[in-house]
């Protein structure tokens, strides 16, 4: 079975670039498509890992680069989705 590609975050670094945004966290929440409780997850270390649609989304909703938001650097099959049309 085919196990779904996920993206290893840092919590401290999304709580940072939210506040920099001038985000509150059901805000962020809203723009990423997912539950304030699962944001809260992200910035205090419970939750580690993101799908591949809301990691983009959350990267996306604050202007943020992978070397930002990644704890580990992206491996080559973790590129950007191509855009569609």
């Amino acid at each position: 079975m085919h196990q779904p590609t996920t993206f290893e975050v840092d919590g401290d670094a999304i709580r940072e670039e939210r506040k920099r945004a001038g985000l509150k966290r059901s805000e962020l929440a809203d723009l990423v498509g997912v539950s304030s409780r699962y944001i809260g997850h992200l910035e205090n270390g419970t939750r580690r890992h993101m799908r591949r649609p809301p990691y983009f989304a959350l990267r996306t909703a604050l202007k943020a680069t992978d070397e930002r938001l990644r704890r580990d650097p992206p491996r080559p099959t973790e590129a950007d989705p191509p855009e569609r049309k």
